[in-house]
């Protein structure tokens, strides 16, 4: 079975590490805006990405969902959508950095269960989450359910599209 990029931070096995005022040098999320398009359009359809499993999804690739997402559904113009992130990295992600370097003829094997520093931020999403959603009108319903197929290969857990 090949080994997926971050399967460190798929899943969520300690409890939520999310008070920023007491964590020294927590990253900013890579996520700046949430809402795209036009927010107060009056849209007949609604086209959501659900999460089927219980995971993690690192603020970079909710960023990059959402850009591939907004690059698809710009085609039709910005004030005929609404595009909404609808889930927040919340959680900091840790990393216990050990030493690698040349000449080294052993691992090193550090501490065990080591706090590390912070590195990064991620939301937490549970089964049947909608991850983000795309309103528009029914003549767009097929370019929203290839933009979320496109963002949903940039998330790190399995999804599915529906249309509301």
């Amino acid at each position: 079975m090949p080994l997926r990029p971050g399967r460190c931070y798929s899943k969520l096995d300690t409890m939520p590490y999310t008070r920023k005022e007491y964590i020294k040098g927590a990253p900013p999320p890579k996520l700046t805006r949430y809402d795209f398009g036009n927010p107060s359009g009056n849209f007949k359809s609604r086209v959501e990405l659900y999460a089927l499993e219980d995971g993690l999804v690192r603020s970079n690739a909710l960023d990059a969902a959402r850009m591939i997402a907004n690059k698809e559904m710009e085609t039709i113009g910005q004030q005929n959508y609404h595009l909404k992130v609808n889930k927040y990295p919340h959680h900091i992600l840790r990393e216990n950095k050990m030493l690698a370097m040349a000449g080294a003829d052993r691992l090193q094997e550090g501490m065990r269960l080591a706090f590390g520093k912070p590195i990064g931020t991620a939301a937490i999403v549970n089964k049947g989450d909608v991850i983000l959603y795309i309103r528009c009108d029914p003549s767009a319903i097929e370019l929203a359910k290839r933009a979320l197929k496109k963002a949903a290969s940039k998330i790190s857990v399995k999804t599915r599209i529906r249309v509301v």
